[in-house]
């Protein structure tokens, strides 16, 4: 039997100085308490977006939440990139006696995959959480994550229907030994149905749920959205049913099973477009950036730029024609209601852009600060982080990573007045934190540990270095 040791101090100064990191990230944090899920544990067997998103939303409200990754691959967007956040310190040590292991066999110590670094799409969804690498196709590897479900408050996971099942990792199975559980599984399909065995994807889903039939110009091919809003959309929602259950258990002392999916969410937030053909068969149609009954209310294109402007109400096109010089417009027959001015949108764009177009974004916004009306620049990325407001909010956070330094990131979208929710961990490393979790949750001793690893169950990866 070998003697494993606790972790060296190298290990720990770096995680110091992470802490010191969201220290400063939270400086302005005063009198809060600990996030409002503070004490639930999560398991996180999913990957790429939805499923951390998901979870990254729990973590951020307190909750403990341990990554389960694959061994040697981890979650598949550690690999997407560039952009890559370089690590450091390329070259580490193995452990042994002059890493403070003492009489440890180095053998039980694997080097961490080479790679270029963190991938920026890995880091924006993977934040307040550790990373355990445990193989589930083994007997050892399915031991640690049962017993970690026996601990575990809720489980998240986003494999196809029926493949956990087939390593007895399903929700029947692991309700029996935790009838507390939260079960929440995040699919393309859904579990039941002719389609649940196909795997999901946020572009085809776009595509299949009628996303795509509504986004891009009239005139244009379906484009799908720039961000993958299927996958964000469904980790909300699944967060949302998540916390529900979570109400529940509180009153019934039993855990369920979330079934979750992107094309029931996405069908679910076609919203007004879906409600237009369910009440009135009317079949939707792309707009651009117009809107199928407000008008106008869609992106005008200035001398030099891109300019947003809604006027949803009759007050507010009166403001408006005020502002480019056409006072009159109220009162024109064509554009005297908003029924009117859809009627006849075409006339009144065409109006529009004569005078927009000859004029700056900057002049166009001076000409409608303090006017009520509803308006903004199109702004890029850069120009987005730079917006006075979401400066003054705090939106981004910085935060030191023991191995790749200070990185930014979008922190939560809400605010507690209250609670401390925010950045309290790094996105880890793949297999960080499987010492630690298997010691600290599971009690594993150096029998047990080595066990594990010697059964292909879970591999140690030597961060010290």
């Amino acid at each position: 039997m070998f003697a494993i040791t606790q972790a060296k101090s190298v290990l720990q100064q770096r995680l110091q100085r992470a802490l010191v990191g969201i220290t400063r990230a939270h400086s302005t944090v005063t009198n809060k308490t600990p996030g409002p899920l503070a004490g639930i544990r999560i398991l996180d067997m999913t990957r790429v977006l939805a499923g951390p998103y998901c979870t990254m939303l729990l973590g951020d409200l307190g909750a403990e939440v341990i990554k389960v990754e694959h061994p040697t691959r981890g979650d598949d967007t550690r690999a997407w990139g560039p952009p890559f956040k370089p690590h450091h310190h390329k070259q580490r040590q193995q452990h042994g006696r002059e890493n403070g292991r003492g009489s440890l066999n180095s053998s039980l110590y694997t080097q961490p995959p080479e790679i270029s670094g963190e991938s920026a799409y890995y880091l924006c969804v993977n934040r307040n959480k550790k990373s355990i690498a445990v193989d589930m196709k083994t007997s050892e590897g399915k031991k640690i994550l049962v017993r970690l479900a026996e601990k575990a408050d809720v489980i998240v996971e986003n494999y196809v229907p029926g493949k956990l099942a087939s390593y007895g990792l399903d929700y029947e199975t692991l309700a029996r030994v935790n009838p507390r559980l939260i079960y929440a599984s995040i699919t393309g399909y859904g579990s039941t149905g002719p389609y649940s065995g196909r795997a999901g994807y946020d572009v085809i889903i776009e595509a299949e749920a009628g996303l795509m039939h509504i986004t891009g110009e009239a005139d244009g091919p379906p484009v799908k959205v720039g961000v993958a809003v299927t996958d964000i959309m469904t980790g909300l929602y699944t967060h949302g049913a998540i916390m529900a259950a979570l109400i529940a258990r509180s009153v019934s002392g039993k855990g369920q099973h979330i079934d979750a999916s992107l094309i029931q969410t996405q069908a679910s937030v076609l919203a007004n477009i879906g409600s237009n053909y369910l009440i009135g068969g009317k079949e939707a149609q792309r707009w651009g950036t117009r809107h199928p009954s407000i008008a106008p209310y869609q992106v005008f294109a200035t001398k030099d730029g891109n300019i947003c402007i809604g006027a949803g109400n009759d007050k507010q096109f009166a403001t408006f024609a005020r502002i480019i010089g056409h006072p009159e417009l109220p009162t024109d027959p064509r554009f005297r209601t908003n029924v009117d001015r859809v009627t006849n949108r075409v006339a009144l764009v065409r109006l529009i852009n004569q005078e927009l177009s000859q004029l700056t974004t900057e002049r166009v916004l001076e000409l409608m600060e303090g006017s009520g009306m509803p308006y903004g620049p199109v702004n890029n990325i850069k120009q987005t982080f730079e917006h006075p407001q979401l400066v003054a909010r705090g939106v981004v956070k910085e935060v030191e990573h023991p191995f790749i330094g200070s990185i930014k990131m979008v922190g939560p979208a809400v605010e507690y007045s209250g609670s401390d929710v925010g950045v309290r961990l790094p996105p880890p490393m793949l297999g960080q934190h499987t010492e630690e979790v298997l010691r600290g949750v599971l009690g594993y001793g150096d029998t047990e540990l080595e066990k594990a690893v010697m059964g292909g169950g879970t591999v140690l990866y030597d961060y010290s270095a």
